[in-house]
């Protein structure tokens, strides 16, 4: 193996005694697919949301570690209808691009509905938004790109069983030539995610392949101009984990950045696979930060480890996000997610001020329930909530993958009761009188299994008026996991309501060690 192929797929360890300089990922959860530009002396970064509401968080950052979101770029319905991805969470809102070119932002993307798929883009020329109404783009193809020439022509790249290439009116969004065929990596299953850019005279094009499972990887080709002729970097794949013991797995679908100090560093997705063979991640793919060289017009990929030495300008380690959101504040944060609508006046903050209020609607044979969740980004973690059931049918906690598989605490018409659903299975596991009429204290704690079949154990249960934690159950984590559920998305960890109104005083979400 020569020494540029050894170093791109190398994996560092941190020496012993080292400090290191931050800790991966970046964005811990379901944070997939990330894009990243930097404008001046800031960087920002979008992910793929599928379907849940709002779309595309963004987040901004001054050293490419520690990142704030600062809203959502599709946070109206004018701009995202996701009403038609009944069944799962894994239609709706794939792989953002995020750039910033004439002074504004541009985020380009594909919603996927049962309805077909659509592409658009959208601009701001202020990250936090608002963003404008989409300009539909008439490709096919998922992962769109966008990138500018010199000459201002504006080319859009996008996945459709190879990387296909279109030049576009950026006004209109009009289709100006292609599809043409374009470079489509080494041969491996499912190119896609492509990101054109050009460095120091010469056009990159990167790529994902091999599929977001295991087999996941990078590969890049050049060029003297955006449409080739493209020459393969003889060291692709450029990263992959794949047939590997690190504890980072199905690393892929990157974006390139240069920092302030002139160093590049790379954006990419990766897992965090836990339990017994064949493993299972659960709380989605997840953001990962490393450092790139250039040698011989070659970008080198360094060792992608948890704990990186190497470091971008100012980075810190990370300060973990308030436990309690006492829902006290005129608005939701941007974190809080319902799934495929806006909540709009389902919920309020002002119904019942310092409570977040649930209207679950009519009780019906089958009524819809209301759900304001956030994602699960620790591997243990510890979540409480104190809920006033009201008149609802059912309130409580969920841990959710999908409208198929979640485990639920739940104060329902008088008791506490804890459901698994698996597929077409539905199982209540416990069910026991609650123990006061008013406000209750619901859990869910995800800890270790400690047998280490699992990936972890989650329990649910409640606390009583002194704080004692009641155990109603304890399930195995493995069915809350991609490799059982399917899917693109990871675990998000939610309020509901159904068949009436409930209220929540706050929400706790605590990281455990």
């Amino acid at each position: 193996m020569d020494n540029l192929t050894a170093r791109g797929s190398q994996i560092a360890e941190p020496r012993r005694g080292a400090v290191t300089g931050f800790r991966n990922p970046v964005l811990p959860g379901f944070y997939p697919d990330p894009s990243v530009c930097r404008v001046d002396d800031e960087y920002f970064l979008v992910t793929s949301s599928f379907t849940y509401f709002p779309g595309v968080p963004i987040f901004r950052s001054t050293n490419l570690v520690d990142w704030t979101q600062i809203g959502n770029v599709l946070d109206r319905q004018s701009q995202l209808d996701l009403r038609r991805t009944e069944g799962g969470t894994s239609l709706g809102v794939y792989a953002p691009t995020l750039r910033h070119h004439n002074n504004r932002f541009w985020m380009i993307t594909t919603s996927l509905t049962s309805d077909g798929l659509r592409n658009f883009f959208v601009t701001s020329e202020v990250p936090a938004g608002p963003w404008s109404e989409p300009t539909v783009v008439d490709i096919l193809g998922i992962d769109p790109d966008i990138a500018w020439d010199a000459d201002g022509a504006c080319w859009v790249h996008c996945s459709l069983d190879a990387i296909f290439r279109y030049q576009i009116d950026e006004g209109t969004g009009a289709v100006l030539s292609g599809p043409e065929r374009t470079w489509s990596g080494t041969g491996l299953q499912y190119p896609e995610a492509p990101h054109l850019f050009e460095r120091d005279g010469t056009w990159y094009l990167l790529i994902a392949e091999g599929g977001t499972e295991r087999g996941h990887a990078v590969s890049i080709a050049r060029g003297p101009t955006p449409v080739g002729p493209w020459e393969t970097c003889p060291h692709n794949p450029i990263i992959s984990h794949r047939s590997t013991d690190n504890p980072i797995q199905n690393t892929g679908h990157a974006d390139l950045v240069e920092a302030t100090d002139g160093s590049w560093w790379m954006v990419l997705l990766g897992t965090r696979p836990r339990g017994m063979t064949p493993k299972y991640y659960v709380i989605g793919r997840e953001t990962f930060l490393v450092p790139v060289e250039w040698v011989d017009g070659w970008p080198v990929v360094g060792g992608l480890t948890l704990e990186m030495e190497q470091a971008p300008p100012g980075a810190v380690r990370a300060v973990e996000e308030p436990v309690r959101d006492g829902f006290d504040a005129a608005s939701l944060h941007p974190r809080w997610l319902s799934i495929r609508v806006p909540l709009d006046d389902k919920v309020s903050l002002h119904e019942r001020p310092g409570w977040l209020t649930l209207h679950g609607g009519p009780e019906l044979e089958h009524p819809e329930p209301v759900f304001v969740g956030r994602r699960q980004q620790h591997l243990r973690c510890r979540v409480r909530a104190c809920v006033d059931p009201g008149n609802a049918t059912e309130a409580g906690l969920t841990m959710w993958m999908d409208d198929h598989v979640h485990y639920d605490v739940a104060v329902v018409k008088g008791r506490v009761a804890v459901r698994a659903r698996i597929g077409p299975l539905v199982q209540d596991v416990a069910n026991v009188e609650a123990p006061s009429h008013d406000a209750l204290v619901l859990v869910i704690h995800v800890g270790d299994d400690k047998s280490g079949q699992d990936p972890d154990i989650i329990s649910l249960g409640f606390e009583n008026s002194g704080g004692t934690f009641t155990e109603l159950a304890s399930l195995p984590g493995r069915y809350l996991s991609t490799e059982v559920a399917a899917g693109f998305t990871g675990r998000v960890i939610g309020m509901f309501a159904v068949g009436g109104t409930a209220a929540f005083d706050w929400f706790d979400y605590e990281p455990m060690p």
